[in-house]
């Protein structure tokens, strides 16, 4: 079943205990009481439809509405990837980590497994910090600059002129499937580790690194086929207009 407006959102999370760290991104944080999805997201001033697309993309796989989210604003849409982009690097990722200086500092693992699992984390760590890094110093605010050009109709020569040097194209073509290296990891993990005395350290790792990579993945589509077929109608009607651009 879908997520609905009518829902009390602590029956949401009883429902899908994995949502909440997505709700949580929308600035609606625990304390519910009674109240309604369609309550909530009136509470915070967070738009009632992108919510439900948003949550129930995570919450069924097989959901995933194109055209109902092709027709939100790129600026909408970002201001989630970057709170999404926050979890990742403030949460998620440190909290891996902490599971892996419990490994090391269990005596049952030999230091060569300590050392690789480190390694390895650490090495996926720094190409996931400089994708997002991408995105968020290049990427986002290109995307922000056409969509206020577009809306008010004009903008200065040096904006004219980064809109022009630039394309959705190359993002997508540095766009790194950075989620699908966790594989290599979570393979070493479950195939090429000595048996330890004790798995459970290993098992809260593996756990962490399947839920980063379903989030990663969801992440990637909302990208990919939503903000980047936005952005490319956006330049289209940008290029349209380009020859004679109206200068504010």
């Amino acid at each position: 079943m879908l997520i609905n407006q009518d829902m009390k959102m602590a029956d949401v999370i009883h429902l899908n205990h994995h949502l909440l760290h997505v709700i949580n991104r929308f600035g609606i944080q625990l304390g519910y009481g009674e109240k309604t999805v369609k309550q909530l997201c009136a509470e915070h001033d967070v738009p009632l439809s992108f919510f439900l697309e948003i949550v129930n993309t995570f919450h069924d796989p097989g959901y995933f509405p194109v055209e109902n989210l092709l027709q939100f604003k790129a600026s909408r849409l970002i201001a989630y990837l970057h709170e999404t982009h926050r979890y990742y690097l403030d949460f998620r990722i440190p909290e891996i980590a902490n599971y892996i200086q419990r490994l090391r500092d269990d005596d049952g693992f030999g230091p060569e497994v300590k050392l690789l699992i480190q390694s390895f984390f650490s090495q996926y760590t720094h190409e996931l910090t400089q994708h997002i890094n991408r995105e968020e110093q290049r990427v986002y605010p290109y995307v922000l600059s056409l969509e206020k050009y577009l809306e008010s109709g004009g903008g200065d020569k040096e904006l004219i002129g980064s809109l022009k040097q630039y394309s959705i194209h190359e993002y997508e073509e540095e766009h790194d499937d950075v989620e699908s290296k966790l594989f290599d990891l979570k393979n070493i993990i479950i195939k090429y580790i000595p048996s330890p005395r004790d798995s459970r350290v290993l098992n809260l790792i593996l756990h962490e690194l399947f839920e980063l990579e379903n989030d990663l993945n969801n992440h990637a589509h909302i990208e990919d086929l939503i903000l980047v077929p936005i952005v490319e109608k956006m330049e289209q009607e940008f290029l349209s207009g380009s020859n004679n651009p109206k200068i504010l």
